[in-house]
Order: C-alpha cells, then sequence, then structure tokens
C-alpha cells in the first residue's frame, strides 16, 4: 500500500470535529496520518499519570474511516512541569546564553533526567499502543538538532574524549594543545568551545561537534530500544531536515531506523522565489535516500503558505501535486501533507495545512484529493520500486562540521559546492546517489568526491580501491588537507589521495569573490566549454607527478601552471580539479565526466523538464515532470503507457505547465 496521508492535531480541535475531519480524510484518499508528536502535555498532564483516552478516541474514529496512524514519541516540546522538574535541562547556546521555555526543542539531549522522563513517556506509550490496530510505527522525537554547551554537555563530552582517545595524552597529541600552552593536565579542564573563548582550536570544535551528534543518537536509541522491545510489529523512523541540515551526522542517525523520514518545504516564509528550482528538491530526496541506501518517507510535504511572524507564499496550483511526484520519483514511499488544518493559535498560526483556519475544503484539499484518487489507483505500482543511479556524490559531515569551524574561504560553501556539481547532473537528468566516504561504490561509474578536507585512512582506501578497480573519480582542492583529528597533514596535498591523482598541490591562492581566473581546457574526448570557464575563491597551482593536465590558469601569477588534472590509476581515472570553479566549468566537467563513464540520461527534456527513473523489478518507470511555468514538448524514444492517464503515448508529447506523467514500457 501507497502510504498518503496528514499529520493531524485532534488535541487542537473540538472532539465534535473529529468525525467530520476522519470523513473529509477519507474522501481525500488518506490512509494514514502522523500523531501526538508534540502532545506531552495531554499525554502526561502530571508525572506518571497518563491519559491516552483522548488519543485512543480519536485513533477509533480514524481507524473506521480506514486510517491508520504513526504516532510520535512528543519528547521535542516537553510540558512546563518536565522543565520546571529540570531547569538546568534548558540547552544553552554557543554564545553561553541559557535559552528560556516559551518554545520547542530547547532541552538538552545530554540531560540525565530529561532523558529520564523520555523514557518514561516512551515507555507508556509504547505499552499502551503496542498492539492497536490503528498503530503501524513510531516517529522518534521531531526534527532533531541544535548543539547545547551546558556544564551537564561539558562533563559528558569529557567523558566521551576519556573513551575515545583513553588518555590525556593522546587528546593533547591530536589536538597540538602545545599550540599556544594549551596542554591538559585533567580531564576537568576541557572546554567547550563557546563563542566567549574566541577561535577554538579545530581539532577540540571537531571533536565537540562529533560528540553533539553521538549525544543526538543515543538519546534517539534509548527510545528506539525501548520501541523495538515493546512494540516488535512496528517500524521506526525520524523525520530528518535533509540535504541543507548541517548539525548531526545523518548517516549516523538514520543508522537505528528502519527508514528515513523527512520534511519537505520548496516554499517557506524565508524563502520567496516565484520558481522553486527543481534541483534543489531533488538533491534533498536523494540525500535523504542516501542515508540508508532505501527508499524514504516525507513525513511533512507542504501544502499551504509556511510562516510563523510572516507569512510565505501559497503553493501554485498545481505545485503541491508536482512536489509529491518528485518525491516519489526520487524515492518515496509515502507522503504525509503539513499540516491538517491550520491553526488559530500558537506560534504557527500562519502555517497554513491542506484546510484554512476555518476548516473548509478549499483549492489545496481538492488538489490533494486528486492525488489521492490518483495514488488509490496506481500506488501498489509505485511502492518499493527502486532508484538505480550510476553516479554518486560523497558527502562527508566531519569535513562539514570542520568547514563550519574554518570556511577557508569567508565565501566558500562546502554543501554549495556539492549541490553544483549536482545541479550539473541534473540537468542532464542523470541520477545520482548521496553517500558516505566508506560507502560501497563498486555499483557506481563515476564518484564525485568534491573537498574531502577531513580525509581518513578507511576512506582514502576506499576511493583508492574504487578507481583502482576501474572506477572514474572526480575529487577538488581541499580534499585530503586534514587528518581526522583536524590537524593539517604532514604531506603534499591533496594527501592520502596524491598518489591516486597523481598530483601534488605546489600552492594555493585565495581569490576575492569578484575576482575569477579563466581557464584554458584541453580536455579527453574534445569536451569543451561553450564558454570560458573560471576558477573561482581558491587556486591550488599543480605539478603532476604522474598525471597529464587538462587545464591551466590563463591569469595571476601561475598563468600557464595546471589547475586541473586527470591520472590513470589501476583500471580507473581520477580529476583532480584545483579550484572551487563556476557554473560553467562544473557543467563542462560533468559532460566529460557522463560520456567518459558511458553514464546514459534516463532521457533527453527541455529545460524546466526532470526526467526520473524508478525501478518496478526490471520494470521500467519513468516520470516525467514540468517545472516550468508553460508547456514543454519532450521526445519519447519508444511507445510507452502514461499510469496517470492509462493512455498510450509514444513520439512528441506536450507536458502542460506543472504536469506530470508517469510512463512504463507499453
Amino acid at each position: 500500500m501507497f502510504r498518503f496521508g496528514v499529520d493531524y492535531y485532534p488535541e487542537h480541535w473540538p472532539r465534535e470535529r473529529w468525525e467530520m475531519d476522519a470523513r473529509l480524510m477519507q474522501e481525500a484518499g488518506v490512509n494514514t496520518v502522523r500523531l501526538a508528536e508534540f502532545a506531552w502535555s495531554y499525554l502526561e498532564p502530571r508525572p506518571d499519570h497518563f491519559d491516552f483516552e483522548w488519543l485512543d478516541r480519536a485513533l477509533e474514529i480514524l481507524y473506521a474511516h480506514g486510517i491508520q496512524a504513526i504516532l510520535g514519541t512528543p519528547t521535542a516540546s516537553p510540558p512546563p512541569w518536565v522543565m520546571a522538574m529540570y531547569p538546568d535541562a534548558y540547552r544553552v547556546l554557543a554564545s553561553g546564553q541559557r535559552q528560556t521555555y516559551g518554545n520547542r526543542r530547547e532541552y538538552c539531549p545530554t540531560h540525565p533526567g530529561y532523558r529520564e522522563r523520555s523514557r518514561i513517556i516512551t515507555q507508556a506509550m509504547a505499552e499502551h499502543y503496542a498492539n492497536h490496530p490503528a498503530v503501524i510505527g513510531w516517529q522518534i522525537d521531531n526534527e532533531f538538532g541544535d548543539r547545547c554547551y551546558c556544564p551537564i554537555c561539558r562533563a559528558n563530552f569529557q567523558a566521551w574524549l576519556q573513551e575515545k582517545y583513553g588518555s590525556l595524552d593522546a587528546v593533547n597529541a591530536a589536538w597540538g594543545t602545545i599550540f599556544w600552552s594549551h596542554v591538559y593536565t585533567e580531564w576537568s579542564q576541557i572546554p567547550v568551545p563557546l563563542e566567549t573563548g574566541g577561535v577554538p582550536n579545530p581539532g577540540l570544535a571537531l571533536d565537540y561537534d562529533r560528540f553533539m551528534s553521538d549525544a543526538y543518537v543515543r538519546f534517539q536509541r534509548e527510545q528506539v530500544d525501548i520501541l523495538r522491545r515493546t512494540c516488535p510489529n512496528h517500524f521506526i523512523t525520524h523525520n530528518f531536515m535533509g540535504f541543507h541540515y548541517d548539525r548531526i551526522n545523518y548517516f549516523d542517525l538514520a543508522r537505528d531506523l528502519d527508514f528515513v523520514a523527512w520534511d519537505n518545504y520548496p516554499r517557506l516564509a524565508w524563502r520567496r522565489v516565484m520558481d522553486v528550482p527543481p534541483a534543489s528538491r531533488a538533491i534533498e530526496h536523494d540525500t535523504m535516500r542516501g542515508l540508508k541506501g532505501k527508499n524514504f518517507w516525507v513525513m511533512e510535504e507542504q501544502s499551504g503558505s509556511g510562516g510563523w511572524q510572516t507569512v510565505g507564499m501559497t503553493p501554485r496550483p498545481g505545485e503541491i501535486r508536482l512536489w509529491t511526484y518528485q518525491a516519489i520519483a526520487h524515492g518515496a514511499d509515502a507522503i504525509l501533507y503539513f499540516r491538517w488544518r491550520t491553526n488559530r493559535f500558537g506560534t504557527e498560526q500562519y502555517w497554513h495545512g491542506v484546510l484554512d483556519h476555518d476548516g473548509r475544503p478549499r483549492r489545496r484539499y481538492r488538489e490533494i484529493q486528486g492525488i489521492g484518487a490518483e495514488l488509490q489507483r496506481i500506488g501498489d505500482q509505485l511502492v518499493g520500486a527502486e532508484s538505480r543511479p550510476q553516479v554518486a556524490i560523497v558527502l562527508c559531515y566531519d569535513t562539514r562540521f570542520a568547514f563550519q569551524i574554518q570556511p577557508n574561504h569567508p565565501d566558500f560553501s562546502y554543501p554549495g559546492l556539492l549541490a553544483s556539481y549536482y545541479n550539473a547532473l541534473h540537468r542532464r537528468n542523470v541520477g545520482v546517489d548521496i553517500v558516505s566516504p566508506t560507502a560501497d561504490l563498486s555499483r557506481y561509474k563515476a564518484v564525485i568526491a568534491p573537498a574531502l578536507y577531513v580525509l581518513g585512512q578507511e576512506a582514502a582506501d576506499n576511493l583508492q580501491r574504487y578507481v583502482e578497480n576501474g572506477g572514474i573519480l572526480l575529487t577538488t582542492a581541499r580534499t585530503g588537507v586534514k587528518d581526522e583529528t583536524n590537524a593539517v597533514v604532514n604531506m603534499p596535498l591533496p594527501g592520502l589521495l596524491a598518489e591516486v591523482c597523481g598530483v601534488e598541490v605546489d600552492e594555493y591562492d585565495t581569490l576575492p569573490t569578484e575576482v575569477s581566473v579563466p581557464l584554458e581546457l584541453t580536455l579527453p574526448n574534445d569536451t569543451t566549454a561553450g564558454e570560458v570557464a573560471h576558477a573561482r575563491l581558491w587556486c591550488d597551482v599543480l605539478i603532476p607527478t604522474t598525471a597529464e593536465i587538462v587545464a591551466r590558469y590563463r591569469d595571476q601569477y601561475y598563468a600557464g601552471r595546471a589547475a586541473i588534472t586527470l591520472n590513470r590509476f589501476g583500471r580507473g581515472q581520477a580529476l583532480y580539479v584545483g579550484t572551487v570553479g563556476d557554473a560553467v566549468l562544473h557543467e563542462t566537467l560533468i559532460d566529460w565526466l557522463v560520456q567518459a563513464a558511458g553514464v546514459p540520461s534516463a532521457l533527453t527534456t527541455p529545460d524546466g523538464v526532470e526526467a526520473v527513473e524508478r525501478w518496478k523489478d526490471e520494470q521500467r518507470l519513468l516520470f516525467l515532470l514540468n517545472h516550468a511555468n508553460d508547456t514543454r514538448d519532450v521526445i519519447l524514444p519508444t511507445s510507452m503507457i502514461d499510469l496517470l492517464t492509462d493512455r498510450t503515448v509514444e513520439g512528441r508529447v506536450t507536458l502542460e505547465p506543472k504536469a506530470v506523467m508517469i510512463l512504463r514500457g507499453a
């Protein structure tokens, strides 16, 4: 069954309304709701006094209308009595200021009292709903994140370091604490990287970011363990925040879950753009699919304008449907819209849902109702279908954390660099997996590993094996700069990948943002840029050892020196791009890469039309999504059946604005 639903808050509405809500949901094709992730005050109004009657009644009504539920453990937003019980459980910001009550997720994830209360409410809910026919699974907490710098975290950090390093001598050696005479002689001396301490030791700061990520993983695991033990027939997930969230190692957070879910908001109040770039959503979906290498859920899909203090843009007609099928095309096996009804009170009064404040069905409801009818008919042909990309992009959270500490250039963005290469692939309708540095790469014809700034031996060996065995690797400047302690390596860059890339960095230069250096490209296979490609922000001046030069700088004191090299290593090739580069460069390099690797496009389409493949057993499903505001024509290579209309189509087909086609062989 394809899971299609909404995020529902019956506790916000009179009980006499619940039956009407369930009926309207059923009429819209809803078969699944998420409940209770912010209802701790109702579920446990006083310590150890639980009230499940209201939730039981809501589930009873929903189940009578054919709707099942995911329950959220409500630990993202504690009742006032919990925080009054533990006033030191409030998170401390990097500024040293302690948060106060009034929002959500203000708790410290390492606080023993808060974690105990979290275990208690999770256990009580699990025992009560373990065998409830309406309950199919659980969401842990809600959108984990935000670092804490409180005294409890400091003590836990010191214990974490003892477990990791074993001795203070090892810590001092790893961090190079002899610099500025910061040698620690007691564990209790080690600080947390508060802003009041100035620019922190990079080794300490990276370890602290790892520690905080681990703290959320452990906090989640405590709840997962309870649910696994008490509700063995239920799935467990968490709602992640996509590619752009950068405070937790999402590969680690995903490990204990059955699958990843995430929250997709193409139009937020602070993201006012008339046209949502399709690649900006696609990279989010592909990253979430890559965290476990399996299909995912969208636990919150935008259904109205977002906003707290201000109101964002309302989804245009057809956009909700387009975003829904884009998520499915990239691997979603479930879509739940946030929220069912726009709330009349609280901080999110202007975070609009399927229904407006008055609860009456209007345009957005009707659009979702139409999607529900389509998925009732074809959902079984979509759920479980696989994505099979032949290109991977490596995402490294250690590197991401390290660049937060030391960006290297004030305008350099590590996720922006990854996205630039991704966008070039997306424009060619080439599927992509987002993977960790130690993932199995053997299935990919090409791997892009931009700026692997923190590079350990395991990851370096993984990339070396990949190239030796015939893969094509593209890597860039700021690769192999640091070891796993965040210390600069004592070898020529790109460090552990210098032999694979067949090159050494002789020196490097940073450029003002408004300055760029033209490049002379001589890529194999006569791949050339239609315009002049430019180096930006960062310029490695390269000395090839075994590599050939495929691009030279045409300006600055290093004019004529190597900027990009290509090396044959084992049965494969490694392209080293010694600069951040502009879009023209990245487009040109991707042209060469997909040609050299023999990576096919899903389909050649005009601008604005996205083509994505999924596979149901050996049956290819081709999704065509027109993100443009006018019609687009697409040429099909063979006769196909559109699952949405049951029509056979061939040759030239016309897609209306925001239109979708899901095609399989005739």
